[in-house]
């Protein structure tokens, strides 16, 4: 039966053009799935990680500057940020001032390029979903692109899997639900795929930094890039220290077998190992998915493999329709291009402050990115203004995009002075609302009035 799955998967896959690359990485993880491979991780097999810190690094200014006109920007963009109510790229998302994700991440990159008299391309991995709204978005940048080079190349798509039989799944009420990403380790089989990255090797670069492009503090510092040349490694992963809020998250740590640095995701987690995942003392550092590659590691990497890095597998189980749980269940074929860590001997991690890591998963940390915590500088450089960030915690009413902003007509509240803001019940935020301290507001629903100060001091807000 498996089998005839893969080969009408293979078909299906071909029929709808994708590169034939991508149609065997897809293979091989067909058939390590039916094999009955997890991807799991456990704890046994792992020793935690320790690294050295970018802030006890001394990287020369020519250093850096010399890297960085050799590195070219990738910004991870296929997403649609389906969880926050978006039907279109999450990038477009507005964010500060009017501006959306993709206007910062331009100006970033166009001001770098004035201060450093560097290329610096900028180059998007978008998918079938993202792609046109992207590209009319860049238009008003003319001189972003660089010639000679795309601004995009797309992701790779693959079939969703009926799980009861590995089949491709045929889905008549929306047959584009019937296509999913492999996860943003498909970076490099797409990069391959599409001679992007013979291209930028010809063009004369030789490194490559690759971030999320809701992580605005992921700028393609040249501090950073100058450690990286230096350092000699062929591949390396920006880390952060692990706080509360990534106790879920996934983890650096050292494999026992060969003692190469992995990257264990939630999902390869066993569920008699959560405990150990949870331990920030244990495993103390996250990935901040920002990550920098050698292109010529790279190449003789994918080339000695056959195009196929060998990424550990992630399996993926969800419904056809993630809008709908009574849809037929299938399965989601997934790497992770973190993952990549172990399969270069010689990598290397990085510590880096919470400056670079301030991704935007949910409509709390909107609130928070959109709040006076930060401050955008004239570079376009996320400045956090706040001495602490504050935990936000807002109702299920407050989750998608649209209620949201219907919650804060006049924009979100001061959080500079906030420690925590939990908003259990529906409420609406006039305009100049400052929070101070730890707030929370109970009851079903409210109006915060303008200009009011909410604070921890049992103070009751106006309704």
């Amino acid at each position: 039966m498996s089998e005839t799955g893969l080969r009408a998967a293979r078909d299906k896959m071909a029929d709808a053009g994708v590169d034939a690359t991508a149609i065997e990485v897809f293979a091989h993880y067909y058939r390590l799935l039916e094999l009955g491979e997890t991807g799991m991780i456990p704890e046994s097999a792992i020793e935690p990680l320790e690294m050295d810190a970018l802030a006890d690094i001394e990287v020369p200014d020519q250093v850096g500057a010399d890297a960085i006109a050799l590195t070219a920007v990738i910004k991870l963009n296929g997403g649609l940020g389906t969880s926050m109510g978006m039907d279109r790229a999450k990038s477009l998302l507005c964010v500060r001032r009017g501006l959306s994700f993709l206007d910062v991440i331009a100006r970033q990159v166009l001001h770098l390029r004035q201060q450093y008299g560097a290329p610096l391309p900028l180059i998007f991995m978008n998918s079938f979903r993202t792609s046109a709204d992207t590209l009319a978005a860049l238009a008003r940048y003319d001189e972003l692109a660089v010639p000679g080079l795309p601004l995009e190349f797309l992701q790779n798509k693959e079939p969703k899997l009926r799980a009861s039989d590995l089949t491709p799944i045929s889905w008549t009420p929306d047959p584009e639900l019937e296509w999913c990403p492999p996860g943003h380790g498909d970076l490099y089989t797409a990069l391959l795929g599409t001679g992007l990255l013979h291209q930028l090797i010809d063009g004369g670069y030789r490194y490559v930094f690759v971030s999320n492009s809701d992580n605005l503090g992921a700028v393609p510092d040249a501090r950073v890039a100058g450690w990286f040349a230096s350092s000699g490694a062929p591949f390396a992963i920006e880390a952060v220290r692990r706080t509360a809020s990534d106790k879920k998250g996934g983890h650096f740590a050292i494999r026992r077998s060969d003692g190469r640095i992995i990257l264990r995701e939630t999902a390869q987690t066993l569920p008699a190992d959560r405990e150990a995942l949870a331990d920030l003392d244990r495993h103390r550092f996250t990935s901040t998915n920002n990550l920098w590659f050698d292109l010529e590691a790279m190449r003789d990497e994918l080339d000695r493999r056959d195009g196929i890095l060998g990424l550990p597998l992630i399996r993926n189980n969800k419904t056809v329709d993630p809008q709908d749980p009574h849809s037929p269940e299938v399965i989601q074929i997934e790497t992770a291009m973190g993952a990549a860590i172990e399969v270069f001997d010689g990598a290397r991690t990085i510590e880096v402050g919470r400056d670079r890591f301030v991704p935007v998963k949910t409509t709390n940390d909107l609130l928070v990115l959109r709040s006076d915590a930060y401050d955008l500088t004239a570079e376009f450089a996320l400045d956090q203004t706040a001495e602490r960030l504050p935990y936000v915690d807002l109702a299920p009413v407050y989750k998608q995009v649209g209620e949201f902003d219907k919650r804060f007509p006049s924009g979100v509240p001061s959080m500079r002075e906030a420690e925590s803001l939990v908003v259990e019940g529906d409420w609406t935020f006039g305009g100049d609302v400052r929070v101070v301290g730890d707030v929370s507001l109970a009851g079903d629903h409210g109006r915060i009035d303008d200009g009011t100060v909410l604070s921890g001091t049992g103070e009751q807000p106006a309704r």
